[in-house]
């Protein structure tokens, strides 16, 4: 009776520490989901990986030699669930790198209630990413509009002269900035909605 009682108290020890680390596990899974994505997005910013640009000041001194311009082009999109359009002022710069350039994006609230939006934004080609450099951005700030407001936001940068010395794609002439519109929670973009099918063109 003995043996029989001591094996009972084994076993729900066994148990107790079985449930235990698999709340542990449980719960360092959560933890790494949740540092996660903020630091892939560190990541990204400080290398330019996967086509985000990187950011920083602007020049402070011309480069010294004539360098061939790169075509920047601007693709704006929404979220279908966010109920606004998205536009750039001009569609595509020639940009002289080296030298900062500004770009105006014009947000319009089409819906009939105050929503929150926040854009996100990658580069492609996705190696010119580390070659693009933010000055000023409004990507990854939540903003704001009330039914039928209209904002404008700015978009300061410069493209780093030691593209033009890069062997891979140093001779390239075109990039495509790419930002996308979704709904914010909190500051920061509802998780549901970031699929590309998700996404209409202006």
């Amino acid at each position: 009776m003995t043996n029989v009682g001591e094996r009972q108290k084994q076993a729900a020890r066994g148990t107790r520490w079985t449930v235990l680390a698999c709340a542990g596990v449980v719960l360092g899974m959560g933890g790494l989901a949740a540092v996660s994505a903020p630091l892939y997005s560190m990541f990204c910013k400080a290398t330019g990986f996967n086509g985000t640009p990187l950011v920083g000041a602007a020049p402070t001194a011309p480069t010294g030699e004539a360098l061939a311009p790169v075509s920047v082009r601007f693709d704006t999109n929404v979220s279908k669930n966010l109920s606004w359009r998205f536009q750039p002022e001009q569609s595509r710069v020639d940009a002289v790198p080296g030298q900062t350039a500004t770009v105006f994006f014009k947000v319009t609230n089409t819906g009939p209630a105050p929503s929150a939006g926040i854009a996100v934004f990658n580069v492609q080609p996705d190696l010119m990413g580390s070659y693009f450099v933010k000055v000023q951005c409004f990507c990854f700030d939540e903003h704001t509009l009330q039914p039928g407001e209209t904002a404008e936001f700015p978009l300061v940068f410069y493209v780093d002269p030691a593209l033009r010395k890069d062997p891979d794609i140093g001779d390239l002439s075109e990039m495509t900035l790419s930002y996308t519109y979704y709904p914010s929670k909190n500051g920061a973009p509802v998780a549901e909605v970031a699929k590309p099918a998700a996404t209409r063109n202006f």
